[in-house]
């Protein structure tokens, strides 16, 4: 009788054991299936995007040709004749983010090795929210800054026109620059201490390890700062349509006023061409261009991320 007891005993507080494990699980299924249902929300509305974007592009290109759109160097589709050549947009965009990178890449870079390698703890501590500051600046207070003090500042040394492409770009790059250092600041505290003494030890200064052996080491961070600085440079919409201006030239001159595909799309989009007219779908067809340029630098960053990262056991 004893043993049976014992053996009913045993198969009871298994099984409470396991009634108690399967309703612990419930809740644990309910965050997981919530937490799929957030992460299912972002992804269907990306699709979602992608296919209204899309859509309305071979609506577009249906009544302009494949030769028109990309082979053509004059960008007017509210003249008439319109004509829809989209490379002066582009060549604007090109020219505000080669710009901008020009400040943000060393102005960001800069201050990562100096947060990083050279900084105290406490200046480092003030100095680095500082510089991130300005990455919750409204753009569009970037843009009248622009406007109102850079580019007559400009003016006083350089011929530029009151709306240009160089005023734009600077003050893009003052923008990017938190991008650009934070996440090269991350990538160079990434490297193993290790490597820095081992340097040390060669008798290498501070200045060629960090040059010879840190960077080197963070290269897949840095890039990947660079190549999403460059991608919100791409994007960037209110700056440069404040500072450089709507007119859509093929010049690689940055002192003249020129238009960018994101500053294209907020002048149509403001109301200069009827809501569902021809002119109004042609942002769809400049969208889907943007689309492409930022996906193909977010690929190319994930690959060099992968090509060029360093594993520390």
């Amino acid at each position: 009788m004893t043993t049976t007891g014992s053996f009913d005993d045993s198969l009871f507080a298994r099984g409470d054991s396991l009634l108690k494990r399967a309703s612990d699980d419930v809740p644990e299924k309910i965050i997981g299936t919530i937490l799929f249902a957030c992460a299912l929300v972002s992804v269907v509305t990306t699709f979602g995007i992608v296919a209204i974007i899309f859509k309305e592009t071979v609506a577009f290109l249906q009544e302009v040709s494949f030769g028109q759109f990309f082979l053509d160097t004059q960008w007017t589709p509210l003249f008439n004749p319109p004509r829809f050549g989209i490379w002066p947009l582009i060549n604007g965009t090109v020219l505000t983010t080669v710009i901008s990178m020009v400040v943000a890449v060393p102005l960001g870079l800069s201050s990562a090795i100096y947060l990083a390698e050279y900084a105290t703890p406490k200046v480092a501590s003030i100095l680095r929210p500082a510089v991130e500051i300005l990455a919750g600046i409204p753009t569009v207070v970037y843009g009248y800054f622009a406007l109102i003090f850079l580019t007559p500042l400009l003016r006083n040394f350089l011929p530029v026109e009151v709306f240009n492409a160089l005023s734009a770009g600077l003050m893009m790059g003052i923008m990017i620059t938190p991008t650009v250092g934070s996440i090269s600041l991350d990538a160079i505290k990434s490297v193993p201490r290790s490597l820095r003494e081992g340097s040390y030890a060669l008798g290498i200064t501070k200045l060629e390890t960090i040059f010879k052996v840190v960077l080197p080491a963070a290269l897949s961070g840095i890039m990947a700062s660079i190549i999403l600085g460059v991608s919100r440079a791409v994007g960037e919409t209110m700056t440069v349509l404040i500072a450089a201006g709507a007119q859509p030239r093929l010049t690689f001159n940055p002192l003249e006023s020129i238009a960018t595909m994101t500053a294209f799309m907020a002048q149509v989009s403001s109301g200069d061409a009827p809501r569902g007219s021809f002119n109004f779908k042609s942002i769809y067809a400049v969208g889907a261009v943007l689309f492409l340029i930022t996906l193909a630098l977010n690929i190319g960053s994930y690959w060099i991320s992968n090509r060029f990262k360093e594993k520390y056991d």
